[in-house]
């Protein structure tokens, strides 16, 4: 009711994956859909019976539902051919109109173009010219469903077609949406708000509802008291506080506390708390954008996996052909995906932009990110655990062996961007690796970088949480053939640098004695490693 009386020509909604967009969408289809007309069963009892405006409404338009979550292929013809396929199995559904005479010769002809190798202007008119023919059919304007309208446009980026996939659904999206006299209301869901200059740029009736919007903020996912009463309900009141710190944080409009209604649905279930939400994406995309990434970018993970949170401006559209250039789009992306929550926000009047207040959306979130970081190093997995205890131990011959066996590797793993440099490639890989200690070691250390300390800003700070580990200063240092002649001069430099910047100062002040506190210097000289 409340997206009806809006009144809005062509709406957009992006939410999570998960959090019910899919079923919202059915639920439309089945109230607004002729094809479900004398089904009052299906609504009798709820709230919008009680209205009769709307009970005469229901079954009354013609419904086209389209979904493009099938449209996942590593290529651009397997993507095509696979829009294809979901424009033939329309057409064929409503094959039935072309019975009698109500179509003329030339509308009938348009479902003889619907084939495998149609052109992209047939397949761009193609929903343009169903919706015709329905809604001559029927004497009425037809309601456009498109469920996870960005899923081919996410798999173009990732697997590289990005350019060729743009063009096709700006045209089909133009078409449909916005040159379609026979549309009554059109209704688009997916996890992004794609920018409009990729594929909304014909569009001015679009209606963008984001997470930060204050509309339909209760009609996807759960508030806590529908959690709560769910509880309940299955005998299980004990469990609100723990179910609250494992998955509520969503933030939707101006209503907090909005659970992933997957996680909780299959806790509902199985009574066990498990990472369920978490474990329905492989998280390639994120995951590569963030190993790719600046070492600005990972110190800033570093403080969201700590419990911390990032400021940053802040576009909700994303801009996926700056993904790799503008660390602001992996924020939006992130923020879209639901794996960051905005804690606030605030218009910055200088940039124009809304200043955001960044956190890790809940706890099954941090640990869905922490994962993925142990996944950087999977080939190494069994000589990276024997790393750390050489850290800790301080078996110098043991460090060493280690990261020059792997450092090629492992330097290229943290440079895959489209413009790798060489001369970032050492910040990127140290960053990384500080990452994958956070994650591993977080129970015995609280683990810092780049924090000023004494006189200048250390590289990685250890902080034991007991009283038996000692606290480990890092830092790195690039061959600088000015200075040092050799690897051995520059962890010299490293460790000295340690010593005149005083950075044992922070340990100190929180009661850890000098003999406790032990220094590292690893020197690097392209992919050549020493550590001191």
């Amino acid at each position: 009711k409340e997206w009806w009386e809006g009144q809005d020509v062509v709406t957009l909604v992006a939410r999570p994956r998960r959090f019910g967009k899919t079923l919202n969408l059915s639920m439309l289809e089945c109230f607004f859909s002729n094809q479900y007309a004398g089904r009052s069963n299906l609504f009798e009892g709820l709230s919008i019976w009680e209205d009769e405006k709307y009970r005469n409404m229901q079954g009354s338009y013609p419904v086209i539902f389209i979904s493009f979550a099938g449209i996942k292929a590593d290529n651009y013809k397997m993507a095509r051919d696979g829009i294809i396929y979901v424009i033939m199995a329309l057409y064929a559904k409503y094959q039935y109109i072309l019975q009698g005479d109500i179509l003329n010769l030339q509308e009938k002809s348009y479902f003889s173009f619907i084939k495998t190798g149609m052109s992209d202007a047939e397949i761009a008119v193609s929903i343009n010219n169903l919706s015709m023919c329905i809604s001559r059919y029927y004497g009425k304007k037809v309601i456009v469903l498109l469920d996870e309208y960005d899923t081919p446009l996410q798999e173009a980026y990732v697997y590289g077609y990005w350019n060729k996939m743009v063009l096709l659904v700006r045209s089909l999206f133009n078409y449909t949406f916005k040159t379609n006299p026979y549309l009554e209301r059109g209704l688009l869901t997916g996890i992004t708000r794609v920018s409009k200059e990729s594929i909304f740029s014909d569009l001015n009736n679009l209606e963008v509802v984001t997470t930060t919007s204050k509309k339909y903020c209760t009609s996807f996912g759960f508030t806590e008291e529908e959690v709560f009463n769910a509880l309940d309900e299955r005998g299980l009141p004990a469990e609100k506080e723990e179910v609250k710190k494992w998955y509520d944080g969503f933030v939707f409009g101006n209503i907090a506390d909005i659970y992933n209604p997957w996680s909780i649905t299959k806790f509902l279930d199985s009574g066990e708390y498990g990472t369920y939400w978490a474990d329905t994406s492989s998280n390639k995309l994120v995951s590569g954008l963030i190993m790719a990434g600046t070492p600005k970018m990972k110190m800033q993970m570093e403080d969201l996996l700590a419990g911390g949170y990032l400021e940053t401006d802040l576009e909700e559209q994303v801009v996926f052909d700056q993904l790799e250039s503008a660390e602001g789009a992996v924020w939006s992306l992130l923020v879209a995906s639901g794996y960051l929550k905005p804690l606030s926000r605030h218009l910055n009047h200088n940039s124009g932009k809304f200043h955001y207040k960044l956190g890790v959306t809940y706890y099954e979130t941090s640990l869905m990110f922490k994962n993925m970081v142990s996944c950087w190093f999977p080939e190494y997995l069994t000589s990276y655990n024997g790393f750390k205890e050489a850290l800790l131990a301080g078996d110098l011959d043991y460090m060493n062996q280690f990261i020059n066996d792997v450092s090629e590797e492992m330097f290229s793993s943290f440079d895959t961007g489209n413009k790798p440099s060489e001369k970032t490639q050492p910040e990127r890989f140290y960053h990384g690796f500080v990452l994958g200690l956070i994650v591993d070691m977080a129970e015995r250390y609280y683990i810092r970088s780049n924090r000023q300390s004494g006189f200048g800003r250390y590289d990685v700070m250890m902080q034991p949480k007991n009283s038996y580990d000692d606290a480990i200063i890092i830092e790195f240092k690039v061959f600088n053939p000015r200075k040092d002649k050799n690897l051995c001069d520059t962890v010299e430099n490293a460790l000295k640098q340690i010593y005149e910047k005083n950075y044992d100062a922070e340990l100190i002040s929180r009661g850890i004695t000098k003999d406790r506190i032990r220094h590292y210097g690893f020197a690097y000289k392209g992919k050549e490693v020493l550590i001191g």
